[in-house]
């Protein structure tokens, strides 16, 4: 394990989602994107860490994922704030590419994909086509450890973290990454008191370490099955 690249999501004139108070995801979800390299740096030296984007710009879907797959990721993480309409929805979920598995795992992923002028049923169907190259059981397994170790983080220094889970759907930024891949939906922006969570430093910070619990549960792993065969 070499390199990872981290994408905040949106970014420039991309805002993602406004939430309470007009807090933007673009600006938060980057905040969080530095506090991640930081983290997975203190604990990796070693390891290569790349950040999409550095400052507020716009960077395309299609670019995020051109950008890991030059730099010869073995990891790609993209940082994201969810949105609801009704503003009591709060919680952390995280997602890796396939079918969408309900109507909600839809919802955010056309929340997300705003900017590609792909439907979900276009994507839907390019992912017919990638089923047989793509990562999606290690994606999975990565999801799944950075849900866990995300919630539990949150949870030791916060009340009222709800854990979601691990969902699978069609997000564009995901699309033709050639590494485990995944998308987490850090808290709902939308959400009053997640909202103002999203917007502090300390928050940021254990959610940063929560996703670098996740990563480093899945390198362990990933070694310890290289051990055994």
């Amino acid at each position: 394990m070499k390199t990872i690249v981290i994408d905040p999501g949106h970014g420039g004139r991309d805002c993602g989602a406004i939430g309470y108070r007009r807090i933007k995801e673009k600006k938060v979800v980057l905040a969080i994107a530095k506090r991640l390299k930081e983290e997975i740096k203190k604990r990796h030296p070693h390891m290569r860490v790349i950040l999409t984007r550095y400052k507020d710009r716009y960077i395309s879907l299609e670019e995020r994922t051109a950008i890991a797959n030059t730099r010869k990721a073995d990891l790609f993480v993209s940082i994201h704030a969810n949105a609801h309409r009704n503003r009591r929805v709060s919680g952390v979920e995280t997602f890796f590419l396939n079918f969408a598995t309900d109507e909600e795992a839809v919802r955010v992923a056309a929340l997300e994909n705003a900017t590609s002028r792909k439907s979900i049923s276009d994507l839907q169907s390019i992912l017919h086509d990638l089923m047989l190259n793509s990562k999606i059981a290690e994606s999975s397994n990565l999801a799944y450890m950075v849900q866990r170790k995300l919630v539990h983080r949150l949870r030791s220094k916060f009340r009222h973290v709800r854990d979601h889970g691990v969902k699978q759907a069609p997000f564009y930024v995901l699309i033709g990454a050639k590494m485990p891949a995944i998308l987490v939906e850090t808290s709902y922006i939308s959400n009053p008191m997640e909202a103002k969570r999203l917007n502090n430093s300390r928050y940021q910070r254990e959610i940063a370490k929560g996703i670098a619990d996740g990563i480093d549960a899945y390198i362990s792993q990933i070694h310890s099955l290289a051990l055994g065969s």
